[in-house]
């Protein structure tokens, strides 16, 4: 989540509309960063996998901790999308993209499949103890779709086909269950009220569905349009008008979720708001709304878009300042390194 939240804003920071004052700069500086501790903490986590075996395998059984494995995907499209948004594009750095993508996928699906299964066989569950949080390992394949649609137009007629069809699979897997979770996560809210304080800040992950799923719509129209010729012309001019359209419906979704989020959110700093690493939560899903709305905001012209954009940027930098000044003092600390249920 560290990742996603660090990506998504460097990201973020590089489309800023306004000015130049060194965000280009710190966009890539961050991206340096994040793809560090992104390879850090892929080798933490391969080496749990390798050296504690049978206490990784726990984490497939816990009905929380397990949800989170769906960050390493979306952590890593946020690298993937820096090679397109953030440096320059070189054939060698294509090359690396494209296989980091297909990677993606298979870390996509693997997260949108096996996380589920354990869900419905061996994890338990209730409605009153649901969140947001279920949306963590259903995401991801429509994030791989979004960066999907950055790949495709690169690529020779034939690649960028196979890139685009795959983005749309993943799309709709990702985007219709997220739909089904939203409706039951607005029936637990009604019945059951708002979840505890330690999730609290899952209220925010309501947005990663919504933003993601329009930004892959435009992303992917945008392909189809450079990529598609002959018979497929046709269907790629009505893709990136339907693609507009549905990325429309979506935002305005999404902002409805969003009001919900900044309700909530101010309730809870009024019975008081403890840290962790949930907290995270507050950066990548409004990360990817801001994303929608610059893209919505270069496809449609209206002038509500690029400054809304510009204050959900803002927005995204001062809370991964206060959540990042939080976790090195959790890590410098020790507390955020206690396990519980190892003592």
């Amino acid at each position: 989540t560290a990742n996603m939240g660090t990506g998504i804003l460097a990201l973020m920071l590089a489309l800023f509309p306004y000015g130049h004052w060194g965000q280009a700069e710190i966009a890539k500086a961050l991206w340096c960063i994040n793809s560090f501790f992104f390879a850090l903490f892929s080798i933490l986590f391969l080496s749990r996998a390798i050296f504690y075996f049978r206490d990784f395998q726990k984490l497939f059984d816990h009905p929380v901790q397990s949800l989170f494995i769906g960050a390493i995907p979306m952590g890593f499209a946020t690298i993937i999308n820096g090679f397109f948004i953030i440096w320059p594009l070189r054939p060698e750095s294509l090359a690396v993209a494209t296989a980091f993508w297909w990677m993606d996928v298979i870390l996509a699906l693997t997260s949108v499949l096996l996380v589920p299964y354990f869900m419905f066989t061996s994890q338990g569950h209730s409605m009153e103890r649901m969140t947001a949080a279920w949306l963590l390992p259903i995401v991801p394949p429509e994030v791989t779709a979004a960066s999907g649609g950055l790949v495709a137009p690169h690529l020779a007629s034939a690649a960028a086909e196979n890139v685009i069809y795959m983005s749309y699979v993943l799309w709709a897997i990702s985007v219709l269950l997220a739909m089904g979770i939203l409706a039951i996560l607005l029936l637990r809210l009604t019945l059951h009220k708002l979840p505890h304080q330690d999730m609290a800040v899952s209220s925010w992950l309501t947005l990663g569905p919504l933003g993601t799923g329009a930004m892959a719509m435009i992303t992917l129209g945008n392909a189809d349009f450079a990529s598609f010729h002959g018979v497929l012309a046709e269907m790629a001019h009505f893709a990136q008008m339907a693609g507009l359209m549905i990325a429309l419906l979506l935002w305005g979704f999404g902002l409805w979720w969003m009001c919900m989020a900044i309700f909530f959110t101010l309730r809870y700093l009024r019975e008081g708001l403890p840290f962790n690493m949930g907290w995270w939560g507050f950066t990548f899903p409004l990360g990817v709304f801001n994303a929608a709305t610059y893209l919505l905001a270069d496809k449609t012209g209206f002038w509500v878009f690029q400054p809304l954009g510009a204050v959900f940027t803002i927005l995204l930098a001062f809370f991964w300042v206060i959540v990042t000044r939080k976790s090195f003092l959790g890590m410098w600390t020790g507390r955020l390194f206690r396990a519980p249920c190892l003592s």
